[in-house]
């Protein structure tokens, strides 16, 4: 992609203005400075705009594990399989179906006449439980889509839990000592749900960013500003969306319905307090409870075929897409060897679709 061709699309007049100081923020850092965007949206927005290609050769933006559906455990995709296959109607979103579990997809599941529908809000998956009292909702994401949820156990959705909490996932990235990471772009969509001091504990130059392009430039520079002058603050960019607290209401709902848990993160591993478990006083809408027997026996049956998908690594930015042996030769968006090849937000999908 070209740069100048790029800068064309980009509508706001102080873009070449950021630019500038970047360049000049990056010549007196001079060494290499890796900066990790933890959102899947922020990953399209570098990719479609070319921002890479804008920037001086040693500022790196890498992806991190910002996409809920390629973090979504293996596990958790083989149990809802067997449910469906068992005879359990599934109600699910879109991006979950090409998900590959340890021999199989939704979709492939859906082909052999599981009843698995596709849905787009929660109150279908409502609508669709008053047709099917047995259905289950297969419930993923981060913060963002977790309030949804909780507000349709309320009404007595029962639900397949493989929610996530963002902030813990965050704090083991940072443990790990093979990971090397000056600044981090903070999740946009995220943040408007929690705000921002569940982010002030780690101590890094940290920018929460909204999704146009003069945003996340706008975040790369003043995480170099941060790193110039040895700070390790956070700063909110997306103050018009973003509110100090968050959506309390939207937290609130999280936390009345969910409690913390351990959970499993495909490539990452497993971290503590991570996981979104549907607490005691709605049991009756968990479906980990009302079919432990069934899932206990779908996953001891549930055999994981190896493979050359460097999918975890890749969550983690210690490699690129195509350092991964199997990317656009055998994974691809029809054909995905592995989770970050299927979301519209995964790195892997991101590269393959806007690489040049």
């Amino acid at each position: 992609m070209n740069p100048t061709n790029t800068l064309m699309n980009i509508s706001k007049q102080n873009t070449e203005k950021i630019l500038d100081e970047i360049k000049k923020l990056a010549k007196s850092i001079g060494r290499e400075t890796r900066l990790m965007g933890l959102c899947g949206t922020h990953s399209q927005t570098i990719a479609q705009y070319g921002l890479k290609n804008l920037l001086p050769r040693n500022i790196k933006l890498v992806a991190g594990p910002g996409c809920p559906v390629c973090v979504t455990a293996r596990e958790d995709i083989d149990a809802v399989i067997g449910l469906a296959l068992a005879g359990m109607p599934l109600a699910v979103y879109g991006d979950t179906l090409a998900v590959p579990g340890s021999t199989e997809s939704l979709e492939n599941a859906r082909q052999k006449g599981a009843d698995i529908k596709i849905i787009y809000s929660i109150k279908e998956a409502l609508k669709e439980q008053k047709i099917k009292p047995d259905l289950v909702f297969f419930g993923v994401g981060f913060e963002t889509t977790a309030p949804m949820t909780a507000w349709a156990i309320k009404q007595g959705l029962r639900v397949y839990s493989a929610h996530k909490f963002f902030p813990p996932a965050m704090a083991a990235l940072l443990k790990n000592k093979k990971i090397k990471i000056d600044g981090l772009i903070d999740p946009g969509h995220v943040s408007a749900i929690i705000g921002e001091s569940p982010y002030k504990k780690f101590e890094i130059p940290q920018v929460i960013t909204g999704f146009e392009p003069e945003d996340v430039l706008m975040a790369v520079l003043m995480l170099l500003n941060q790193i110039a002058e040895g700070k390790r603050d956070l700063e909110n960019e997306y103050g018009r969306v973003v509110k100090k607290n968050g959506n309390e209401k939207a937290v609130n709902l999280i936390n009345e319905v969910f409690e913390q848990c351990d959970a499993e993160w495909r490539g990452i591993g497993l971290i503590k307090n991570s996981g979104m478990k549907i607490r005691k006083k709605y049991s009756a809408c968990d479906a980990k409870i009302k079919y432990r027997r069934t899932i206990a026996e779908i996953l001891s049956r549930t055999k994981t075929k190896k493979t050359a998908c460097r999918c975890g690594e890749i969550l983690q930015g210690l490699i690129e897409p195509n350092q991964c042996p199997l990317f656009k030769k055998i994974c691809a968006p029809e054909n995905p060897f592995g989770a970050c090849m299927v979301s519209i937000e995964g790195t892997c999908n991101i590269e393959y679709k806007y690489a040049r």
